[in-house]
């Protein structure tokens, strides 16, 4: 067992990281005076994960979309009982999520501690799929699909990435298609959860008030040591250039919903983390709640308190998006590219950035203050090859000539609109 003591002089803390003799990866934050704890186990598998393989085999399989989601569904299910049960008769919150690309499980608890890791620990690593709970949950899942197809927030979003990418899998629901999880057998759910669900692939994080020997103790005695499989999953190659220049929906809606992105290449690992921190720090100067193209088009009506701009990303993907509810969204576009064209020439402002500079680091020291925000930071990180303290580090570091360097990309030529209008009653 290797154990690696993390520290920041910047907010005089520590953590520990530890890699299990089991290949697991355990980060400890235990935090004085709180009064819950948090843990929470995941995984390095999402919905982009549908191609991949091991060393045992010979070529890649590429297997039905949503099989990720699918399968945290079922790992709840046990022969005996609902893990949910079991926490919730000690108290404790559970749940658990499935993104692009991770899956996680978590509960918070102010007593109990050691019984609700225990669950914690057995249910994740014990699946039990049968084909009449695998059938069941088929029409579940079907109807979670079909309810999305009428969520404008959603639909603009995904629209927004169907046109903006060709072939990469982010562009597909989370959950997949209904024809997709059709596909879906209690084979499939063992050959994905046996790939993906290898301690080497995951990481379990614990923050708040939790006695991190006892936690250890329960991890030697309950994690099951796995050899590490040669895990490889990968994402399509992707064209430079967006599919389509603007997608529209008719849904029922107040208001016509808007979604600019613009394509950017794939960044991976730190250099995405960071490449994060310079884009939403030049977006949030250029477009923000208080940059002047927010408060000038604010006050004239063209846009709202929805108007967001922001960076999406993940593990192999990355875009700049602008986005809200507006009577006019070919005009808030016009509006966007003029601005961007100004800023490029003129330059943000530089008593601007530094105010968004300084409020960001605001806002990632005072996330230390949620045992939450704590146990799911620090699996994120790992899960980018980073500790929870790289990101201040990365935040304090952002110079205003990067900022500017990340404005010169955005390329309304190579962006698309995703446009949602209200269907007529």
């Amino acid at each position: 067992m290797k154990k690696e003591i993390l520290t920041s002089s910047r907010l005089g803390e520590s953590c520990t990281r530890i890699k299990h003799d089991s290949g697991l990866t355990i980060c400890l934050y235990p935090m004085k005076g709180y009064s819950t704890a948090f843990a929470i186990f995941g995984t390095r598998y999402g919905s982009v994960d549908t191609t991949f393989k091991t060393d045992a085999d010979a070529d890649f399989i590429t297997v039905p979309e949503g099989i990720a989601h699918y399968l945290e569904h079922k790992l709840f299910e046990g022969e005996e009982c609902n893990a949910m049960d079991k926490f919730a008769a000690t108290g404790a919150y559970s749940n658990a999520y499935t993104t692009f690309d991770a899956t996680a499980y978590h509960f918070t608890c102010s007593s109990h501690f050691g019984q609700n890791l225990r669950t914690l620990l057995d249910f994740v690593q014990n699946p039990y799929f049968t084909d009449e709970n695998v059938q069941k949950e088929q029409g579940i899942i079907a109807q979670e699909i079909k309810n999305y197809l009428d969520d404008p927030g959603w639909r603009v979003f995904f629209n927004g990435l169907q046109a903006i990418y060709h072939n990469n899998p982010v562009r597909i629901d989370i959950a997949g298609t209904v024809e997709s999880i059709a596909q879906i057998n209690k084979e499939l759910l063992y050959r994905c959860y046996n790939t993906f669900y290898n301690l080497n692939n995951m990481t379990l994080s614990i923050a708040g008030n939790f006695d991190p020997d006892e936690a250890l103790r329960i991890c030697d005695e309950m994690l099951k040591p796995a050899r590490d499989t040669g895990l490889q999953a990968i994402i399509p190659e992707e064209p430079p250039t967006i599919k389509e220049k603007r997608v529209t929906q008719k849904l029922y809606c107040a208001l016509p919903l808007f979604q600019l992105s613009f394509k950017r290449p794939n960044l991976k690992g730190r250099e995405s983390s960071r490449q994060y921190f310079i884009y939403n720090m030049m977006l949030d100067s250029a477009f923000g709640f208080f940059s002047p193209f927010f408060t000038k088009h604010y006050d004239s009506g063209l846009i709202n308190d929805t108007f967001d701009a922001s960076v999406f990303k993940g593990r192999g993907f990355f875009i700049p998006m602008i986005s809200g509810d507006a009577r006019e969204p070919d005009r808030v576009v016009e509006m966007v590219d003029k601005e961007i064209s100004r800023l490029k020439k003129e330059g943000i402002p530089e008593e601007d950035f530094e105010i968004v500079k300084k409020a960001t680091y605001g806002d990632l020291i005072s996330a230390f203050n949620n045992v939450g925000a704590v146990a799911k930071g620090m699996m994120n990180a790992d899960f980018n090859e980073l500790n929870i303290y790289d990101n201040i580090e990365m935040a304090a570091a952002v110079t205003y000539e990067e900022a500017m360097e990340a404005l010169d990309t955005l390329d309304i030529g190579n962006s698309n609109l995703s446009v949602v209008e209200p269907l007529e009653r």
